[in-house]
């Protein structure tokens, strides 16, 4: 296959385009600098000059297999994109080519924050989290786009590598105490860095029959944010004890959010199983890479 990734030098396209890459798929990925290219060359990637509002990447769309978009983070740019890439498929694809699948990367948060109702892949969205209240929308532009194979990933908060969010609350346990937005009882739906670019690697292999689907990309179980908090205290040799505090912004807000979330769809329809530790079982390694990331 030939992929294209919207958004492959940050925390969730570079992981995409390694797995892409190991799996034997020619990986093409938007860099706007020179030692973003080079970072991408050494990763044997290939590096295109520009970025999602640039001409350089439309010619592909001819030839391409897939797009994975992982970039947009707003309801203009996230329909804008689409769009453009709609408007290119219909115009430069060869008449009788196969639709151009598109993965579009939205989040569980749509779901919206429950501390009693356990939800899946196909339960109804009906209040989603303030921050991402726009997504749902963009999702169904996708998934019942008649130009492309539209396919919706929604990850659930990622751990390992870097940490991407949980960063911020290693930083602050670094600095010597644990602070973080919410309340006693909270449980994160989690799913590690690796399993999510699998899951994506398989939704791009296995495109043309899973299109217009929209798939939790999650762990099969929550974990406990005092559990985390309570242990990442231990770890990191922080002050006891860790305490809660109000958000500071919508984003911080967004971090409260409990899913109750039991995915299913992505192992029915993909043999999907994420295969690494849980984040609280396996804190201390998360911790030492975070670190050792800096």
């Amino acid at each position: 296959m030939q992929v294209l990734i919207l958004g492959g030098t940050g925390f969730i396209g570079l992981s995409a385009a390694q797995a892409l890459v190991r799996k034997g798929y020619t990986v093409y990925v938007l860099a706007r600098s020179e030692v973003k290219e080079k970072i991408l060359a050494a990763e044997e990637i290939i590096p295109i000059s520009g970025d999602v509002s640039s001409d350089s990447w439309i010619p592909l769309i001819a030839t391409l297999d897939v797009i994975i978009e992982t970039v947009t983070a707003s309801p203009e740019s996230s329909r804008s994109v689409f769009e453009r890439i709609e408007q290119a498929a219909a115009e430069l694809r060869p008449p009788g080519s196969p639709p151009l699948s598109y993965i579009y990367t939205s989040g569980t948060w749509v779901h919206g924050d429950s501390r009693t109702t356990t939800v899946t892949d196909t339960t109804p969205i009906v209040i989603p989290a303030k921050l991402v209240a726009w997504r749902p929308a963009i999702e169904q532009l996708v998934v019942t786009s008649t130009v492309l194979n539209g396919i919706v990933i929604r990850p659930a908060l990622l751990y390992g590598r870097s940490a991407s969010i949980f960063g911020m609350l290693f930083k602050a346990a670094a600095e010597g105490k644990v602070s973080w937005p919410g309340t006693p009882g909270g449980r994160y739906a989690l799913v590690h860095a690796d399993d999510l670019a699998e899951l994506y690697v398989l939704c791009a292999e296995k495109a043309s029959v899973v299109g217009g689907k929209i798939f939790d990309g999650a762990n099969s179980t929550t974990e406990s944010v005092d559990d985390l908090l309570e242990k990442l205290v231990r770890v990191s040799g922080a002050k006891a004890p860790y305490e809660y505090r109000e958000p500071a912004d919508p984003f911080e807000k967004a971090i409260t959010t409990t899913t109750l979330l039991r995915p299913y769809l992505a192992n029915a329809l993909l043999g999907w199983t994420p295969k690494k530790q849980g984040f609280v079982d396996g804190l201390e390694m998360y911790y030492a890479a975070w670190q050792a990331s800096l």
